[in-house]
């Protein structure tokens, strides 16, 4: 068996794994998740061409119910694949790196203690991610353990595009835009210039968009701007989140309608965006296919915000050369993709009816480039674990 690296993703409820051999590139060997932590956990896997390697379930409060236990089960399967020997390395997403890490870093104590100082920042996020760090510590001692960060990819905006209109004090002690999905989007950055040294060089808008949406202004393979910002509450509406919101209303509930932080926080976070919305479900299938007035206005409120974005962005790079759509919703919702699509033609946007219903790489009848493209962060993250151990060849034998 080849040497391997091992991609964590440790989600609230979920722990997802990718496996990859540890060659010049990359290449995958498998991939899956345990998914239903705490409540009906669903343990499957699938090789590098999809075809389904395991999947076992469990009834409802059964193990594994925690990301210790998620990780054990895993690693217990992990041999029929990898080989007893263990992983060269293990690179985990974080998603917060703050102001100090813009770039992978190799984890020590002192780093694990910088990463919990920032939990604050994205709470529904980081304590997860933080705890599938230390059960692979644990699982495999003295095996490097590598951060990727969501934040990092956006560390190259101009100051301008992080600062909110707040004393400067503010912005010193770390208030300010910092993005997320980075690694989506430098994903996405890497698999176009691999394709077209014109597409690495051009002005792109990516459309992230999954449960957690987001849009990336990228120019020349670098970020200039994106929606999100100090959170991933904001920019356009996701799954259960917000989106943008005046901070007047946080105000108003906090104080008019005497709603509690807690109260006010599970609002924004989850009972919000295409759930709220709709009152259906935050899935763009299941209130496609429900349909009405609620539906309606959900869909058209969503692609609104996201038509409105990509305007905006576009004006940060002095015009736009292609938008890529990527992610669940993205790279699988035609009709959302042309309700977005509709009304961009001064950008030189337009769709090709026929491929954007069959989800094809290019979807564009206009000017400006229309792409799907799936993103692959499990892939950028071993591709960073892989630079940063920078193996000698009698590791990779």
């Amino acid at each position: 068996m080849p040497p391997s690296l091992l991609v964590l993703n440790a989600g609230s409820s979920s722990l997802k794994f990718a496996a990859y051999a540890a060659t010049g590139a990359p290449a995958l060997l498998c991939a899956g998740q345990v998914e239903g932590l705490g409540a009906a956990p669903r343990f499957r896997a699938r090789g590098p061409g999809g075809e389904a390697l395991v999947e076992r379930r469990w009834e409802a409060g059964g193990a594994p119910a925690t990301h210790e236990q998620a990780l054990a089960t895993v690693i217990a399967w992990l041999p029929e694949v990898l080989g007893a020997r263990p992983p060269l390395a293990i690179g985990h997403r974080v998603v917060h790196g703050g102001t100090e890490f813009a770039a992978p870093v190799r984890l020590s104590p002192a780093v694990m203690e910088r990463l919990r100082a920032l939990i604050p920042l994205a709470p529904l996020h980081q304590p997860h991610n933080l705890a599938g760090i230390e059960a692979a510590a644990r699982h495999f001692p003295g095996v490097p353990q590598i951060a990727c960060f969501d934040t990092a990819f956006h560390r190259t905006q101009p100051e301008v595009a992080e600062r909110f209109a707040l004393p400067d004090r503010f912005f010193r002690q770390g208030i300010r835009r910092y993005g997320f999905h980075g690694l989506s989007y430098e994903s996405i950055a890497h698999r176009l210039a691999a394709e077209d040294a014109a597409l690495g060089a051009a002005r792109l808008v990516v459309a992230h968009l999954g449960n957690g949406a987001s849009l990336c202004a990228i120019a020349g393979g670098r970020s200039v701007a994106t929606s999100m910002g100090f959170t991933a509450l904001d920019g356009v509406p996701m799954g259960t989140r917000c989106g943008q919101l005046d901070p007047g209303v946080v105000l108003h509930l906090l104080d008019a309608l005497g709603m509690t932080t807690a109260e006010v926080t599970r609002l924004l976070y989850h009972e919000s965006g295409l759930k709220g919305l709709s009152g259906i479900s935050q899935d763009v299938r299941e209130i496609e296919a429900a349909g009405g007035e609620a539906a309606e206005r959900a869909l058209g409120h969503f692609a609104y915000r996201v038509r409105r974005e990509i305007a905006a962005l576009a004006t940060t790079m002095g015009g736009l050369d292609a938008l890529v759509f990527t992610a669940g919703i993205g790279e699988n919702a035609p009709g959302v993709r042309a309700r977005i699509c509709e009304g961009l033609g001064f950008l030189g946007i337009a769709l090709d009816a026929a491929a954007n219903a069959g989800n094809a790489p290019e979807i564009g009848a206009g000017p400006v480039r229309v792409l799907v493209r799936p993103t692959d962060e499990e892939g950028m993250i071993a591709a960073h674990c892989l630079a940063l151990i920078d193996p000698t060849p009698e590791m990779l034998t």
